[in-house]
């Protein structure tokens, strides 16, 4: 095993300390998956509290990684270390290397991090079957579940700590195969297999363009490394620049369920809670983000492949917003708020620059005010025997106050209220959109402020519908209760994190990332910061007033009669309708036509020309009597024909 640390400039130092032993990271939870899917139901008692301290000892060494890392100076910190030869064919050499360096780095620790709060709230949420499963023991159910749960985490770190776009794509690839078996869990329900095969078709998609990208990395500069594709990227022909970063994005896109590819992330909601919680706020809809902010000299070559991510970013910001002001699934609003969300991080790595840095810092953010959001939904549902429908809440703060403050503070972290952490985070880069050049930057500038403003709107309706008027609730409700503390400590801890995240890391992360991203420069206010932050909190109070003035009393409990926007909302705007007639019907129709013609064409000219044999042997066999007489006369016949034949030939 070689290690060394990348200094500027492409020198190599070797590693020292524990930057030699990163491969541990992965390691740890992974051979905790192989243990708890292989022993089975001997591992039943012990295996979720296996699966709880392998992700925990994976966040201790993440931590002691991240300190000596930070003891390192700017230009060395940056450790890579090689475990071996992995693909070895012709001038094709991939190592099996990992990288640790900044960027890496807070992505681990918040993977780790958040993945372990959520770990220990699945002990509690994963203790009982649901109804439907009452036929399995319960231990053998939560144990296979941290199975899943441990090797999702070891495919999300391999995904962050790859040292080349192979390795990238191999934890990439991983993290898809996780989460199948995670949102597909519950496999005796038809809606959870189908949301499972949705969700991998769909990141099939963009997989594609994704491994069509390292090709043409390869074609093009004859390597996949990190550094060697970025130190070429600069003389590569635009066309071909371009390219390979539309086939990033693509990828990126399927990942992190932004348009064109975002209709399998709501359904991936029939996964158990947690998961919705581990996918959506700190691994796999991050990894997309990751993709684009890692090749970042990639894009910064080339300013048009820049502007489409931003179009795409503002795009599913809005979209995610429209659709889920229309939706009373609780954890189905917060999916769509994660496309939302998502959507404000592609709108930051877009825009390039010192905006590559917000979105990270968003993003880390984001993973605490998302992971509590999602487990207070589960509290919710843990209370209200597995109820969904928000409509039919009202008035539960009287019953879960640990739920209803925890909530609630991420529900203001996400809507951006000062001084909570999405104020940080958000304002930023709304404010960077608007400092784009040109009439581009009201264009994307306006997107990201109205989509604050919406935001505020279905986060505070969802949070008032459920937390506060009259009670809704349906009569197999009787006695609602707050969750047990194995789940609502790590609610508390997440709570902090909504709370004062945003600022901690928003004075502190951008320098951490300069050796990734480089040093910021001095821009153009186009608006005044505190414009602009006045602006996002006037929007942001103006909606999340509007939601509370019509929603504080409740709702109706049926869906009501609504113009052509609701509609389409409650629709999803029409996106599976599209993708329906534009890629399943057609291929359902090409389908049918290849059997029509399989079995009426190909087999149809097989069975034919059996038939024909067979029939005219039947018919020819018939002429075989085994009588002498028709035998002598069938020669003498064929002697007649042929002395005819024959004087026919001389006269003529």
């Amino acid at each position: 095993m070689n290690s060394s640390i990348l200094a500027e400039g492409g020198s190599f130092v070797p590693a020292t300390g524990f930057l030699t032993s990163i491969w541990l990271l992965i390691a740890i939870p992974l051979a905790s998956a192989a243990i708890l899917l292989l022993l089975g139901r001997r591992a039943n008692a012990w295996g979720h509290l296996l699966g709880c301290a392998s992700v925990g000892a994976s966040f201790v060494l993440g931590l002691i990684y991240f300190i000596q890392l930070g003891g390192l100076p700017d230009d060395a910190r940056s450790a890579e270390v090689s475990l071996f030869e992995f693909i070895p064919v012709g001038s094709l050499n991939v190592d099996f290397g990992l990288l640790f360096d900044p960027l890496s780095g807070v992505f681990v620790l918040l993977i780790t991090g958040v993945g372990f709060l959520i770990h220990v709230y699945a002990v509690g949420y994963m203790a009982h079957n649901p109804p439907d499963y009452e036929f399995e023991n319960p231990g053998n159910t939560r144990r296979r579940f941290f199975g899943y749960f441990n090797l999702f985490v070891a495919s999300m770190l391999l995904l962050v700590l790859g040292n080349n776009y192979v390795m990238l794509y191999v934890g990439w690839e991983a993290v898809g195969l996780a989460s199948y078996l995670l949102i597909s869990f519950y496999y005796l329900r038809p809606s959870a297999t189908t949301a499972g095969k949705k969700a991998f078709i769909m990141n099939r998609v963009g997989d594609a363009g994704f491994v069509i990208a390292i090709f043409l990395m390869f074609a093009t500069l004859g390597t996949v490394n990190y550094g060697e594709v970025f130190a070429g990227i600069g003389q590569v022909a635009s066309g071909t620049t371009l390219a390979i970063a539309l086939l990033l994005l693509l990828g990126a896109t399927g990942k992190s369920g932004q348009f064109p590819l975002q209709a399998w992330l709501p359904d991936a909601m029939e996964g158990p809670t947690p998961v919705s919680a581990l996918i959506h706020a700190a691994t796999m809809v991050t990894a997309g983000v990751y993709l684009i902010a890692r090749s970042n000299p990639i894009f910064n070559a080339n300013h048009t492949a820049q502007l489409i991510v931003v179009c795409v970013g503002a795009f599913t910001l809005l979209l995610g917003c429209i659709i889920g002001c229309a939706k009373d699934d609780i954890k189905r609003v917060l999916a769509w708020s994660t496309v939302s969300q998502i959507g404000y991080m592609f709108l930051g790595v877009g825009l390039g620059g010192g905006a590559y840095a917000l979105a990270i810092i968003h993003l880390l953010a984001h993973g605490f005010f998302k992971a509590g959001l999602f487990l207070g939904a589960g509290s919710v549902m843990h209370g209200m025997n597995d109820q969904v429908d928000i409509r039919r809440f009202g008035g539960l703060w009287k019953y879960m106050k640990i739920t209803w403050v925890t909530f609630g503070l991420a529900w203001l972290a996400i809507i951006g209220l000062p001084p909570l952490s999405g104020y940080f985070t958000k304002d930023p880069i709304i404010e960077s959109a608007f400092n784009r050049p040109g009439w581009t930057g009201w264009l994307f500038g306006g997107a990201a402020l109205i989509g604050a403003g919406i935001t505020a709107f279905y986060m505070t309706r969802l949070f008032v519908l459920t937390f506060h008027g009259p009670k809704r609730w349906t009569d197999d409700i009787k006695h609602p209760h707050e969750s047990p503390p194995v789940m609502t400590i790590p609610l508390i801890l997440l709570a902090f994190g909504s709370v004062a995240a945003g600022y901690l890391m928003s004075t502190s992360v951008v320098d951490w990332l300069r050796p990734v991203f480089g040093a910021t420069h001095e821009v153009h206010h186009r608006l005044e910061p505190w414009l602009v932050s006045s602006l996002v909190v006037g929007i942001t109070l103006l909606g999340a007033g509007l939601a509370y003035a019509l929603f504080r009393n409740g709702t109706a409990l049926e869906p009501q009669p609504a113009g052509a926007l609701v509609t389409a909302a409650r629709k999803n705007l029409y996106g599976d309708a599209v993708n329906e007639a534009l890629f399943e019907m057609p291929g359902k129709y090409l389908t049918r036509f290849l059997v029509f013609l399989d079995n009426r064409g190909i087999d149809g000219l097989v069975n034919g020309l059996a038939a024909a044999v067979g029939g005219g042997s039947s018919r020819l066999r018939r002429l075989q009597t085994g009588f002498v007489r028709s035998y002598a006369l069938s020669v003498l016949g064929g002697a007649l024909l042929v002395a005819v034949a024959f004087l026919v030939v001389r006269l003529g």
